[in-house]
């Protein structure tokens, strides 16, 4: 499983994204190799790769945001 904090709170694609749940709150991709760039805490720049399906949860947390990801939706 992935983990990722950021600052930032994400603005997600209408077109490539939809958002599934609420509580948590959890993205999917509409399609395949959906990129989402994310600058991290410390200020490190990564790019994760989607496949078709794949899933993104948000979860608030004090000051920041917690996301995390299965490994088996990024390519």
């Amino acid at each position: 499983m992935g983990l990722l904090y950021t600052k930032f709170y994400l603005d997600f694609n209408g077109d490539q994204w939809k958002q599934i749940s609420n509580d948590p709150i959890v993205f999917q991709t509409k399609k395949n190799d959906v990129i989402l760039e994310i600058e991290d805490i410390s200020h490190k720049s990564y790019k994760l790769h989607f496949k078709e399906g794949g899933k993104l949860n948000m979860f608030r947390v004090t000051g920041k945001f917690r996301l995390t990801w299965d490994d088996d939706d990024v390519v």
